[in-house]
């Protein structure tokens, strides 16, 4: 991006988090919810799970941090399609400002506003005795891991936000990607599913994420996982990004 494009982005970055810091509902799904989820979990379902741990919020936060931000970018196809339809689009677009900026605002929205959940979420799980040997190259490997999650889904969100019909739809995308964790190793180690289940949850995409990010945690070999993550990651980052930006570029000629 351009040296204007940038601050123009930077401006609609700024619209779009007053938004979010005045939104209540937005703040109690993407960060109470999972944290409640954890709560659950870990004091009324973890002594009946047997994941290989003595700790089981250990092995449980990787899940629980991709699961608040599958939650968290449904509010980014949301507020476009409010954009959108309000025609706040087409009086950025009369002004001296990057198109592509409008698009960026909210992807950059959805990346910090992503960010703080998970870093409070992470402080929940430390308050819940979760605990990690992981020096700060394993953290910027985990850090990097949940930005490229973020950015794949957002881009996903933009998409649903252009071409939705109504405010519903423009969410509803999100629901499949918040169940897909229940369906991988997020959970449970995936030995213990199902033969026709296990053989999903090895091959989605969560449960390489969700791997890699235990892994580095417990400073533990990541082995194959991690490429088999940052592909899968990639992969849908540049599918969406060009399909989304097509999508833009039809809703604006």
């Amino acid at each position: 991006m351009s040296a204007h494009t940038v601050s123009n982005a930077g401006v609609m970055l700024g619209r779009s988090m007053r938004h979010i810091t005045r939104s209540l509902d937005t703040i109690i799904t993407v960060t109470i919810t999972p944290i409640a989820l954890m709560l659950l979990f870990v004091y009324v379902f973890g002594g009946a799970i047997q994941a290989g741990t003595d700790n089981y919020v250990n092995y449980l936060l990787p899940g629980i941090l991709l699961i608040a931000i599958a939650s968290g970018i449904a509010y980014t196809a949301y507020r476009l399609y409010g954009d959108l339809q309000s025609g706040i689009f087409e009086r950025f677009h009369s002004m001296p400002i990057a198109r592509s900026a409008v698009l960026w605002g909210h992807v950059l929205t959805s990346l910090v506003s992503n960010l703080i959940s998970v870093v409070v979420i992470v402080l929940v799980g430390l308050l819940m005795g979760f605990r990690t040997s992981a020096g700060p190259l394993a953290w910027l490997a985990v850090a990097g891991i949940l930005i490229l999650f973020t950015l794949a889904l957002t881009w996903l969100a933009v998409i649903a936000g252009l071409t939705a019909s109504s405010p519903d739809g423009a969410s509803a995308f999100s629901y499949p990607l918040i169940f897909l964790p229940f369906i991988s190793s997020a959970f449970v180690p995936t030995d213990t599913m199902p033969a026709p289940v296990e053989w999903f949850a090895q091959h989605q995409p969560v449960t390489s994420i969700a791997n890699t990010i235990r892994a580095l945690f417990a400073e533990q070999p990541v082995g194959d996982d991690i490429w088999v993550a940052l592909a899968w990651l990639v992969g849908i980052l540049v599918v969406a990004y060009a399909f989304a930006m097509a999508a833009y570029h039809r809703k604006i000629a």
